[in-house]
């Protein structure tokens, strides 16, 4: 099985060496000591299964493989986490971060080589699929390709999915009919807000008009030689059908159909960017002001504890100065003492509920930066 690598990640070297026991006469192993190790050395390996340790010094397994999940050229290496710990919660963030399989230390050779044939029969099956996805997708391509008209509306859908801008998106859509030798004028519309752009210049008020007393004409409203396309936010006029050539007319009603459908839909992802945006920049803003005041918070406490211990100090000194000259016996002394420097610990004691606040603080904070990601 030289083709199904594994690369084996574990700081104690005595685990390694149990690894390559079980593995090495059947798969290609390779094994490294910490996460660094193996970020460094895994584009070299290009392992196809890693069994990656959980708890290492430094870079712990979970860490480990989040970047190797974030890295393109690695988010596709499976990973199974090797560990001495096996909770519902632990195996919970072994998948949260990207982990195909879980195995708990000690295990026994046939568990371990069943889980990884599994594994492998996976990825093999995996591969199998997408280079089928691959094949059909390509003979799909090709036989647009063909079509100088499918060939246009081709690369304007792969070209709508880096849009982010409206105007940008109409316009796009707009050259994209140019190709087919169409004029038209487009209208966007999101909530009261309507913009129109032409391939042509300004529309005319007439345009405009149209686009709003024809909006509920249902999905085609032909009147020649126009055609209006309506979607929810999107309305499309064609203003000069090709008549005399029915051939071309038949594709053109055929496309743009699915032409405004998915300009709708990037449309919509546009808005919802642009919502999610604003939504977190108002959410960083409130961040901003309870931060702020949990810091005015803490000061105070902070002050009103240091005021009191040192009240309570001063307090104890006078007692100190005082009590022996008040004619008291030893117990009533050491009863006066004992009450003082009790009622000073409780006060001091308060400085526990002050960590308790900041480190409650920091989780809310990490709980929101992880919103905001």
């Amino acid at each position: 099985m030289s083709q199904n690598i594994i690369l084996a990640v574990d700081d104690e070297p005595f685990n390694l060496e149990i690894l390559e026991e079980i593995l090495e006469e059947d798969y290609q192993l390779h094994c490294v000591a910490s996460g660094p190790e193996c970020l460094q050395v895994v584009g070299d390996i290009k392992p196809n299964v890693i069994l990656l340790d959980v708890s290492m010094p430094d870079m712990d397994g979970y860490e480990v493989c989040r970047r190797l999940k974030d890295d393109p050229s690695t988010a596709d290496i499976t990973v199974m986490f090797v560990s001495a710990r096996g909770s519902v919660e632990e195996r919970i963030a072994g998948y949260n971060v990207g982990a195909e399989d879980y195995i708990v230390k000690p295990f026994g050779h046939a568990e371990l080589k069943s889980k990884l044939d599994t594994l492998f029969r996976v990825i093999e099956n995996k591969d199998m699929l997408q280079q089928q996805i691959d094949d059909a997708t390509e003979t799909a391509f090709n036989a647009m390709a063909n079509s100088s008209d499918m060939g246009n509306i081709v690369q304007y859908v792969e070209n709508i999915g880096k849009i982010d801008d409206k105007e940008e998106l109409a316009l796009a859509l707009l050259a994209c009919l140019r190709g087919f030798g169409l004029r038209s004028c487009v209208e966007f519309r999101s909530g009261s807000s309507r913009q129109q752009y032409a391939s042509d210049g300004p529309c005319s008020p007439m345009v405009v008009e149209l686009f709003e007393l024809l909006q509920n004409k249902g999905r085609l409203y032909e009147f020649a030689p126009r055609i209006l396309v309506n979607y929810p936010r999107v309305s499309l006029i064609i203003l000069n059908l090709p008549q005399d050539d029915p051939e071309k007319l038949g594709r053109i009603r055929d496309n743009i159909c699915f032409l405004v459908g998915v300009t709708e839909h990037q449309l919509d992802a546009i808005i919802t960017k642009k919502q999610l945006n604003n939504q977190r920049l108002k959410l960083r803003q409130a961040f901003s002001l309870v931060r702020s005041k949990f810091e005015d918070l803490v000061a105070v406490l902070n002050l009103s504890h240091e005021m009191n211990e040192a009240i309570f100090r001063e307090l104890q000194d006078e007692f100190e100065t005082r009590i022996p000259h008040m004619g008291l016996d030893e117990d009533q002394e050491i009863y006066i003492y004992k009450k003082v420097d009790d009622t000073i610990e409780k006060s001091v004691a308060r400085e526990d509920l002050l960590h308790d606040v900041k480190r409650a603080f920091i989780e809310i904070e990490e709980d929101l930066e992880g919103m905001l990601k």
